[in-house]
Order: C-alpha cells, then structure tokens, then sequence
C-alpha cells in the first residue's frame, strides 16, 4: 500500500475550499443557491478543478457538474463520489463543498499513484442538497438516482420563477432529465464526504466518523388564514388573528418534538411571514416552514400526525384556516453494512478509531440509497457548528478524510474484483 501525504492532502483542498467560498451572491457572507449566478460560476470552478484532474467532464439536465475517470477495462459499472455546492443563506463554507472537493482530490491521488480500478468512478457537484431557493431538495441527486418527480419541475421560488425556467436561464434542459440517470446495475454504490454537523466527534476526541444511517426527514409549508382588520378597531374577542394561531402551532411543533426525543425526533420551524405585515393591521395570513427528522420513520410519522392534530385543533377553536403542505419526504436511509465496514476499514487503516454514528442531517445520499449502496465518512468540525459561517474542519482533519475515501476506493475496488 503506497503511503499518502496526509498534510498535503489537506492542505490543498483546505486551500480549494477556501477558493470556493469567495462566490458569492453577498461580499460579506456565503450565500450561494442552486441555479444562480453564484451556482454558475462554482460549478465552472469545479468543473475546471475536475478537468485538472483528468477527468472527463459534463454537465446534466439538473446542472450538476460530473467528471468521470474511466476504468481502463471500459466497463460500465460506476463508482459514485461526491456532494453537493449550493449553500444556505450565510453559510459556513464545508458543508457540501467538503464533499466534492475531498472527491476530486481523492481521485486525482489515485491517478497519481497509479491505481488501476476495476470501475469508472465518477465524481458528482450536485445542486439543491439545501432545499433554499425553491420548496424542493435533492433535485440533481434524485435525476442521477432516476427518482425525480417531474411535478418538482414546475415549483417557483419567492419571485414565481420555476425550476423549469431557472434550469433553462442556467444553460441546462429540463427536458433531458432521463439521461442524467445512471443505471442501477451500473453503479457499484455511492461515497459521500461531509462536515458531522454535530458535536460528537469532537466530544470523543476522534477526527473521523462512518455514518450507520441518515435521517428520514419531512418538510412542509404551513398556511394559517385569518382575517385581517384594524389593530384599532377589531376587537380581541372578535380577530382572527393568523399570528396567534401561528405561534400556538411553533409552540406545539415545539413540544411535539421534544416528546419524541428519545427515538432523536426534532421539529423546527425555521421561517415565517406574516401578511400583510404591518404594524396596525391584525395578521390576516401566515406561512411557515415546517421541518420534522428522525432517526426511524415511524417516529417522524407519529409527529406529522400529533402536529396535523394540533393545528387542527387550534384552526377549531380560534376560527382560522391551517393547511400543511408536504413539499419533501425522505424516508431514513440506512448506509449499507458493507461499505460500513469498508470505510471502517478504511478509518482503522490510519490508525484511527472506525467510530460510527448515525446523521440527524439530510444529505444526498438520501436520494442515491434509491440507486445503489451508501456510505458516508464523518469529518469532525468545531464545536459541532453547522449552517453557520463559524463552521470549521481543520485541513489535518481534512487530510485524514480524503486519505481514508483513497483506501475506502481501493478497498471496494477489491470487493469488485472479487465479485467478478
């Protein structure tokens, strides 16, 4: 087994991080949504870093960029790396872009000590893993994975521009989804590399964890309609204040997730806008986002039902209308327990701990579980921060990551040629 240059490693995509976060949509904070100026001008970054690399490089109908190492045999079966280069709003700058920079890397190692491989690999930069600029997620792994509903197409974000129409503005064709699909027979499974997004690692003093499951997860948007009137003259006894129903339903969302904390149930309500928002007119209409995670479905279901009970009787009693639209539900996805053990492998062969934990976060590998074998390596990252700028894995760490996605390659490139 040649020896890998740990420091090196994580020095240079320390360094390409850094690189990636200086686009932008804001000077002073990392705002970078799917199918946006910003989202064009990283994925030709990545596209270039890709070509660098010597891969093989495209772009598919639902803009995520892919570079592609073929194997010199010329077969088809395909491993898959990667994650994802959208943002939330002021965002850190290693969640997702860890990912796909740790594959490109890994990759360009594996050339440069001249692996051979029994497989393509093929290395994804995939889009609306956050689910920010439109009511969607998962939309460039869901076409890879073959699994996107066609509906998502024609879903709008705050200024009425659908997915159909910003693919189009972004150079993409909406209508080409089918061949952004890999085969399932093709694909040997799926590696992800990612920030924990939690304090764990940390805590146990462990740089690197294997991840047993992601959590199911469901979103929703939440409308409560009252009627708007007076601030003045409408009396208490008399509104219909959509506000104040609103805020009862946070507040049992609230409890409703700390009921189920033992099987790590967590419900959020994250955003709100209240109509017409003036500060002498009694709310008239609310909409809220609404965010419910697992680690086992049946849990999550339980509280989608407590949380429809609730709004249900709070719309009774004050006189209003709620309605909750789902817009994403993803079951838990187990990572499969053979690339568990592969990556635990992987993680030993550095001399470390092959500690293992399940994901509270949504990642893309929920969407490719429907295509082929998952599995995930954990990096630790300050504090357990995420979805804030404060967000940090050091580049020793990062080393580590991308070394352990190197021999987690060789090791299921073994497992193929056993298979055949």
């Amino acid at each position: 087994m040649i020896p890998l240059d740990l420091a090196a490693l994580g020095a240079r995509a320390d360094a390409m991080l850094t690189e990636l976060a200086a686009i932008s949509a804001e000077p002073d904070r990392l705002t970078r949504l799917y199918l946006t100026p910003e989202h064009r001008r990283a994925a030709d970054l990545v596209a270039a870093w890709m070509a660098a690399a010597g891969l093989a490089v495209r772009e598919d109908a639902l803009a995520t960029v892919r570079g592609r190492w073929e194997a010199p045999s010329g077969t088809r079966r395909t491993l898959i790396l990667g994650s994802h280069i959208d943002t939330i709003i002021d965002a850190g700058r290693f969640d997702g872009p860890l990912g796909v920079i740790a594959a490109i890397v890994a990759v360009d190692e594996l050339r440069r000590i001249g692996v051979a491989l029994p497989f393509a690999v093929e290395v994804c930069a995939f889009g609306d893993e956050e689910g920010v600029r439109f009511p969607t997620t998962l939309l460039g792994s869901s076409a890879v994975a073959g699994i996107l509903d066609p509906a998502d197409l024609d879903r709008t974000d705050a200024y009425d521009v659908s997915v159909r129409a910003a693919l189009a503005t972004y150079g993409c064709d909406p209508e080409a989804v089918a061949a952004a699909r890999i085969a399932a027979e093709d694909a040997v499974g799926y590696l992800e590399v990612h920030i924990e997004q939690g304090p764990v690692l940390e805590r146990e003093g462990v740089p690197l964890g294997v991840v047993t499951a992601i959590a199911g997860a469901t979103r929703a948007v939440v409308t409560v309609s009252g009627e708007a009137g007076h601030a003045g003259t409408v009396p208490m006894g008399l509104r219909l204040d959509a506000l104040a129903a609103a805020s009862e339903l946070v507040l049992a969302v609230e409890r409703i997730g700390h009921a189920g904390a033992a099987s790590d149930l967590v419900a959020t309500v994250g955003r709100m806008a209240v109509r017409p928002g003036a500060v002498n007119v009694v709310p008239g209409a609310v909409e809220l986002s609404l965010d419910v995670r697992a680690s086992s479905d049946a849990p999550r279901r339980a509280a989608m039902a407590a949380i429809a009970a609730a709004a249900a009787e709070i719309a009774a009693r004050r006189g209003v209308g709620i309605d909750i639209a789902v817009t994403h539900d993803r079951d838990t996805a187990p990572c499969t327990p053979a690339i568990v053990d592969v990556l635990s492998d992987a993680v030993a062969a550095l001399g470390l701990p092959p500690r293992r934990l399940m994901s509270g976060a949504g990642h893309d590998g929920q969407a490719m579980a429907m295509l082929t074998d998952i599995g995930m390596i954990f990096v630790r990252c300050r504090g357990g921060v995420s979805h804030n700028p404060a967000e940090y894995a050091s580049p020793e760490d990062i080393g580590l990551a991308v070394a352990a996605l190197v021999r987690a390659v060789e090791g299921l490139a073994e497992k193929e040629r056993e298979r055949r």
